[in-house]
């Protein structure tokens, strides 16, 4: 009885590996970000709402030929019917009045649509906006939200979700939204962005799988350690310059790219028969790449486009993804190390485990490079 538990252990894992290998790229390291940018002016109040294209199908269907892209036409087609479902679930009062926008646009940019609103803005304390819209998307959206005054400084700030979708900003009772001085406080979201690392790192398969496959063939805690420690390293560097938008790659360059790592790593694990040595390069070497798709998330929020800086999301939003990763290590590690002590698992394990990981890898790149 007590010989069968490595076998347990071992098809557990392959079906672990399995599952992952059969996700598919719409729930890779996808976890549902928009932007909320508000700026006061003399006069009126704009707001600027930037979603993900692939979201918006939540809210108002613009791919008529269901061909997973949507086209300027299929946008001039449907973009009046979702423009006005934004606004009809984005309230806005002012001292509890509530006001109805005065014109409404939208724009398809690359993979986002901007859906801009303008209020009339009469003289008010309590500024409160209510973005309902975020209900209508997946569970774990988030919403970055910035207020702005006319000259473009920021008032305020809000990580959103669906349990949390009000924002109410009390100003002084002789200030004006515009004055720094006297406005409120900006409220960063330092743990919010922690969370959302945490949450994205965990439902990022494609980046787990790849990290699986480097640490399945790891002997020891220092070859671990190296392993976990250049792949952090790459991909905060990349991370800090796509964020801060020194530089720029398409996500239709990186998200073939992190997926052709994938197949890379889990067929060399095979053709080397599991050899570590050398794999702290490599785990640098993409972790560069991983870096940029990491980026995507707060490019997605307009980090590093807005007045409010990028220091302290960048910061915390790796963290996060930092703290996800050590939590997974530590699970995985001790049972990889424990299996690896069985010839059964080096001989057949090691090998099934990069054949799953080599066809997730395959599989995600067809998907990103030919399906959209």
């Amino acid at each position: 009885m007590h010989r069968s538990r490595p076998k347990h252990r071992l098809s557990a894992l392959l079906l672990l590996l399995g599952a992952l290998g059969s996700v598919t790229n719409s729930f890779a390291h996808d976890v549902g970000l928009s932007t909320a940018v508000v700026q006061l002016h003399a006069n009126r109040l704009e707001a600027v709402l930037t979603f993900a294209v692939r979201e918006t199908e939540a809210i108002h269907s613009l791919d008529v030929n269901q061909d997973g892209q949507v086209s300027p036409d299929e946008f001039f087609l449907g973009r009046d019917a979702l423009v006005t479902a934004v606004a009809t679930n984005c309230l806005i009062r002012f001292d509890d009045v509530s006001v109805q926008p005065t014109d409404l646009r939208g724009e398809l940019d690359s993979n986002n649509v901007e859906v801009q609103l303008s209020f009339p803005k009469p003289s008010f304390k309590k500024l409160e906006l209510d973005f309902l819209v975020i209900r209508r998307l997946a569970p774990s959206h988030r919403m970055f939200f910035s207020l702005m005054g006319s000259a473009g400084e920021t008032i305020a700030e809000r990580l959103l979700s669906q349990k949390v979708t009000l924002v109410s900003i009390q100003l002084g009772p002789n200030a004006s939204a515009t004055d720094p001085a006297e406005s409120p406080a900006p409220a960063l979201s330092f743990v919010g962005f922690v969370k959302l690392g945490i949450e994205h790192i965990l439902t990022g398969y494609d980046h787990l799988l790849f990290l699986f496959a480097l640490l399945i063939v790891t002997r020891n805690f220092k070859s671990a350690l190296q392993v976990i420690t250049c792949f952090t390293i790459a991909h905060s560097i990349t991370l800090g310059f796509a964020a801060s938008d020194l530089v720029q790659v398409s996500s239709r360059i990186v998200e073939p790219l992190i997926a052709a790592s994938i197949l890379y790593v889990g067929v060399e694990n095979i053709w080397r028969c599991g050899d570590p040595h050398g794999r702290w390069l490599l785990a640098f070497a993409f972790g560069l790449i991983h870096g940029f798709g990491f980026a995507s998330v707060l490019r997605e929020m307009g980090i590093g486009g807005h007045a409010g800086g990028v220091a302290m999301p960048l910061f915390s939003f790796n963290l996060g993804v930092e703290l996800g990763q050590i939590a997974v290590a530590a699970i995985a590690l001790p049972l990889i190390w424990r299996l690896r002590k069985r010839e059964l698992f080096l001989r057949r394990g090691v090998p099934a485990c990069s054949i799953i990981v080599a066809v997730g890898g395959a599989y995600w790149f067809v998907q990103r490079m030919w399906l959209g």
